[in-house]
């Protein structure tokens, strides 16, 4: 399946938990007892932590795909011609040696939102996920500058 069917399943799955927590929420909310009431309030705040986390993942992945998308649309995207493991993961040598290329872009103009992009795909490929999600919310918050792909 492509990743939005999945998308649109799992929205679909948490729109469907946050009715029946709702449901639950309220009933508990009217009980009339405090321990009802508590746990009531305890049912109706995870399904609205819920939300606002699949927003903030759903909202990350859209601002990513247009960032991607202007860069394939003026040809700044990597060319993807890396030896591959045979699970289909870049081998980690190419990968670290694309990430000392992006790094060294990135430091010469630190205010490129498109040097960031690059760097968190190398981030990625090097299997540093968690610096690969911190480059590319820079990159985001770069492209929402005027001129950049995501200002409004």
């Amino acid at each position: 399946m492509n990743a939005r069917v999945w998308v649109v399943v799992l929205v679909g799955a948490v729109g469907a938990y946050i009715v029946l927590a709702g449901v639950r929420g309220w009933a508990f909310l009217d009980s009339g007892t405090i321990v009802g009431a508590a746990l009531g309030v305890a049912v109706l705040i995870i399904p609205a932590l819920g939300v606002w986390l699949v927003w903030r993942e759903v909202s990350f992945g859209r601002q990513l795909q247009t960032i991607g998308r202007t860069l394939a649309e003026i040809g700044d995207l990597p060319v993807d011609d890396f030896p591959r493991t045979p699970s289909g993961r870049v081998q980690l040598p190419a990968a670290q040696e694309w990430f000392a290329r992006e790094k060294v872009r990135v430091e010469q103009d630190e205010d490129d939102w498109a040097g960031w992009y690059r760097l968190g795909l190398a981030y990625d490929a090097a299997r540093d996920r968690g610096r690969a999600r911190e480059a590319m919310r820079e990159s985001i918050r770069l492209a929402r500058a005027p001129g950049g792909p995501l200002f409004r």
